[in-house]
């Protein structure tokens, strides 16, 4: 395996938006290149920790990088400027996805099998890139075509995913709405509105005791996806709270992240990843 971690590059000033802080960074882990296993074109899955757009999360980096990686998954995890205005994330992320598939032959993937993963706030952020990669929110500050930051696949760990006060993570929404707190926009980061014909085939998962990210989020989103016609695959646990990672010793914190029947996900993922 190689690790290297390379600056993600934005013009900011070109939507509007203040580069001072902005500090983005990917990691990126692919196999190792030899004549013995030769090429395999494998997938790719770019990680949005959570953190409620305060912070990355640790928990949600590079301990998921390393589970799908021993499955044949190319996995890079963005570590996004935290506390910006929409759509500063957004546009790194989409640069992400862009780096990516321009480097596709380097980390030998396939350029049109790239999932976006997100956990928690991520998962907004995952599914923001996923429903508008082809707007010109984000195709002309990065001066790209859609094509470019296209997604493939889209897989939401107990994501944000609405901005209805009485459902969201109000934290999140605040940290995307700036100190405007325009409700135009707020209306616009409501996920389960994004949804199109054009949103890429979705894996998700929730706990239905979440008290920090209410289940609805991902109700409202799959909803939206069949309404759309997008397949999606969703499993709802009965149980678990929130922001369980793995679910198991590899990120568990305290007993209540040991939750073995919500630790089922991962598995589920990796095969519905492999099969895209």
């Amino acid at each position: 395996m190689i690790k290297e971690t390379i600056d993600i590059k934005v013009d900011y000033e070109k939507a509007g938006l203040s580069y001072e802080g902005c500090n983005a960074v990917l990691d990126c882990y692919y196999s190792t290149l030899t004549d013995e296993i030769g090429r395999k074109n494998h997938k790719a899955m770019i990680i949005c920790p959570g953190g409620g757009y305060d912070y990355c999360s640790e928990r949600e980096a590079e301990p998921i990088a390393f589970r799908f990686l021993g499955y044949g998954i190319c996995c890079f995890v963005l570590r996004y400027t935290c506390k910006r205005m929409f759509p500063t994330n957004a546009l790194e992320c989409a640069a992400a996805v862009k780096y990516v598939r321009d480097n596709a032959e380097r980390f030998d993937i396939d350029p049109n099998k790239i999932v976006v993963a997100g956990f928690s706030a991520g998962g907004h952020l995952a599914a923001a890139v996923s429903n508008l990669w082809n707007s010109e929110i984000l195709t002309k500050p990065l001066n790209c075509s859609p094509e470019d930051i296209k997604v493939n696949g889209t897989l939401l760990s107990y994501a944000v995913l609405t901005s209805d006060e009485k459902y969201t993570h109000e934290g999140s929404i605040l940290n995307q709405l700036g100190e405007k707190q325009d409700p135009e926009l707020r209306k616009f980061l409501a996920m389960e509105d994004r949804v199109s014909e054009n949103t890429p085939p979705t894996f998700l998962w929730h706990c239905a005791d979440d008290g920090c990210v209410r289940v609805e989020n991902s109700l409202f989103y799959m909803s939206a996806l069949s309404r759309s016609g997008i397949p999606f695959e969703a499993h709802i646990y009965e149980y678990g709270g929130h922001g369980l990672a793995l679910c198991d010793e590899t990120t568990a914190t305290w007993e209540g992240h040991y939750q073995s029947v919500a630790a089922n996900w991962a598995k589920a993922a990796v095969d519905w990843v492999l099969r895209l």
